[in-house]
């Protein structure tokens, strides 16, 4: 009998989704800080309030065009999307309205790497989008600037 070769697993998609108090604030940080794209759903949302799927309550004006009211992504802007929807089908961050604020610390955080060289550069910039510097490190293993986001939420730039 001779066996089958096993297939080889296709990757999964996958996006980060970041709980949060005010999702289109920070989609506006995050596209700024990653120099992403903000997704415009809007053809999607229009297509869901005119078909009654979606209240209008659901959603709000978010830079002159409907959005959904508690969640909105960014993406990178050379990836692919989908246009009927405007949701992008690859690397992502989805921010979502949930009614608890942020209360400890990160259990996964994202890292910026603009190298040594442009570090302290980045982090001036950031500062300048509202977020905030927690600690510097330095550290036998290398230097790294740990950062809030305008929700608290942790990150590094390396």
């Amino acid at each position: 009998m001779t066996e089958t070769p096993a297939a080889t697993p296709t990757p999964l998609h996958w996006k980060l989704v970041v709980d949060s108090a005010d999702p289109h604030a920070q989609a506006d940080f995050w596209a700024a800080a990653l120099h992403y794209t903000v997704e415009d759903n809007s053809a999607l949302v229009r297509r869901l309030l005119e078909a009654g799927v979606v209240p209008a309550e659901g959603t709000v004006d978010f830079h002159g065009r409907p959005a959904f009211r508690d969640l909105i992504a960014v993406r990178h802007p050379d990836d692919p999307y989908d246009e009927g929807s405007g949701t992008g089908l690859g690397r992502r961050l989805l921010f979502q309205r949930v009614p608890e604020a942020k209360t400890v610390k990160n259990r996964l955080h994202l890292d910026l790497h603009p190298g040594a060289e442009r570090r302290d550069e980045e982090v001036e910039r950031l500062e300048g989008l509202g977020a905030g510097v927690l600690r510097r490190v330095r550290e036998q293993g290398g230097e790294w600037v740990v950062m809030a986001d305008p929700e608290g939420n942790e990150f590094c730039v390396q």
